[in-house]
């Protein structure tokens, strides 16, 4: 009965779409276009879920990589610190150290108070230091950032612009979504500066983001452009705010980039040198320049002392002239020699058949002096003897585009050992500790040169003299560890490009896990 029911309500509701819709062929084209619409809603639907899930992926993976994989992922399994020679099995023509391509992210958009003009001083990596200051400062200025001016005018008379040795694509792209940043300032103002209508001054040095704030901002927007003269080391190395730090190391460790022409030269010598197997990357600051500013002239013969006194004369912004050198040595304020760093390393138990690039200008003293270093480990390279001259040509007379070569394989290096704590010392170092706190053994000359001349003296006997140097560096190895701060000493603490810690996730794993330890 139930059934009968039901066939006869269906039929007369079929009927009554006879009625309404007319013939069969009527009740047809209804039905198709029902499923035509049907059809078209579910197509529609899904079109949407997967452009909207696509931007969800996107922007996901800009926030996630904005700051750089290392920053908030953990190390790459790769890192092997178990090993004296961590990078040793790594593919030849892999370079670990280049900044991973990422998603450009979005554009910050915020009210412009004016025009920031940045003129570097210095060699390579003081302004590199300096690059990722003053992008930090622009950006919490809320200024535009005209792309910096690298120094021409130092000892090193390098004429190399910012695009010579930078990607300066990558550096405005890559920093789009903290700060606005242009090859050259608008057209409406262009005029003004070409003519010198603009305020510029030297920042005081180890300032904090207040004196910014307070001092440096009204400036900018009074005048529209103002041009800072003088940037190195002008921002503090503590008591920052996290997200300033933060923002210091994704500048430094992901905005600047290498042109590509310096990266594949890069590729090409370390490929070479793995080919080989490991190698110890040496900074050997023995170089005339280095000698004559710092008075250090141990180990140099008469003719020698009397030309760097010659060179610090002649440069009068070496405000330092009347220096004693062997006082300077015993406080370890000199570059550790050719021979006093053969005998270091083999002290620590160097392999004396590993390679040694040597990450320096040219040997005050050439071969001669070299030979001390040579006689004990004959497998030292430099650029020149790994590389034909063609290869070279375009840097040729560009100390900064050199100096960003051995960068590039300071970093890749087995181990990086610096013989003076210069700009470039501190600078890979605490690169080599994002990396994966790699293998820096930190000298410490005022304890070496001692040592050694109680050696030298016959006062203590190579086992003696070895255990000593190796116990005394076993803490000193580019691992974890947090900055010394000293309040109101910026120059004697440690440096934060050396160390940026805020920005190392391992350490701070380290300290959370010590945290609850303590209270078990």
């Amino acid at each position: 009965m139930c059934k009968a029911e039901k066939s006869l309500y269906q039929r007369k509701l079929w009927e009554m779409k006879v009625k309404f819709l007319g013939d069969s062929s009527k009740i047809d084209k209804f039905r198709n276009s029902l499923v035509s619409r049907s059809r078209m809603s579910l197509w529609m639907i899904r079109a949407i879920t997967i452009l909207l899930l696509w931007s969800c992926f996107v922007h996901l993976v800009a926030l996630g990589e904005m700051w750089g994989p290392r920053l908030l992922k953990g190390w790459p399994s790769c890192f092997n610190h178990g090993h004296e020679f961590p990078m040793a099995a790594a593919s030849a023509q892999e370079m670990t150290s280049l900044p991973m391509k990422i998603a450009l992210p979005p554009k910050r958009l915020y009210q412009n108070n004016g025009y920031l003009m940045v003129s570097c001083n210095g060699g390579l990596n003081q302004m590199r230091a300096a690059i990722c200051d003053m992008v930090t400062i622009a950006r919490y200025m809320n200024v535009t950032l005209i792309v910096p001016e690298l120094d021409k005018t130092s000892f090193w008379n390098d004429p190399s612009e910012f695009k010579d040795i930078f990607d300066v694509d990558h550096f405005i792209t890559s920093l789009r979504d903290e700060v606005r940043i242009l090859k050259e300032v608008p057209r409406r103002l262009k005029r003004r500066v070409e003519l010198g209508v603009y305020h510029t001054m030297p920042p005081i040095s180890w300032s904090n983001m207040s004196y910014y704030q307070d001092q440096i901002l009204p400036l900018v927007k009074k005048h529209k452009v103002v041009q800072l003269n003088k940037t190195d080391t002008r921002l503090a190395n503590n008591e920052l705010p996290v997200e300033v730090q933060k923002l210091r190391c994704r500048v430094n460790f992901n905005g600047l980039r290498f042109t590509p022409k310096i990266e594949e030269l890069g590729r090409r010598v370390v490929k070479i040198l793995r080919e080989k197997g490991p190698f110890l990357v040496l900074h050997l600051r023995y170089e005339m320049d280095m000698l004559a500013f710092s008075g250090c002239s141990h180990g140099c013969n008469r003719y020698e002392e009397e030309e760097l006194t010659r060179m610090r004369y002649a440069y009068p912004w070496w405000k330092e002239k009347v220096i004693n050198s062997e006082l300077k040595r015993k406080e370890g304020l000199c570059p550790l020699t050719p021979e006093e760093t053969a005998l270091t390393l083999s002290a620590l138990g160097i392999d004396r058949n590993v390679q040694i690039y040597i990450a320096a200008g040219e040997i005050y003293g050439g071969k001669r002096r070299l030979k001390a270093l040579t006689d004990v480990f004959p497998n030292v390279v430099r650029k020149e003897t790994l590389l034909d001259s063609s290869d070279l040509s375009f840097c040729q007379n560009h100390s900064s585009q050199m100096a960003a070569l051995d960068y590039l394989i300071s970093l890749e290096s087995d181990i990086f050992v610096p013989t003076y704590y210069g700009n470039m010392a501190k600078v890979v170092e605490g690169h080599r500790r994002f990396l994966g706190f790699k293998k820096t053994i930190e000298l410490n000359r005022k304890f070496l040169v001692n040592l050694i001349d109680e050696y030298y003296q016959g006062l203590l006997s190579w086992e003696v003299f070895s255990t000593t140097v190796k116990a005394f560096h076993a803490t000193r190895m580019g691992g974890p560890k947090k900055r010394l701060v000293i309040p109101n000493k910026p120059k004697e603490e440690d440096y934060f490009y050396a160390n940026p810690y805020e920005c190392l996730q391992l350490l701070h794993e380290n300290e959370n896990a010590d945290s609850v330890d303590e209270t078990k």
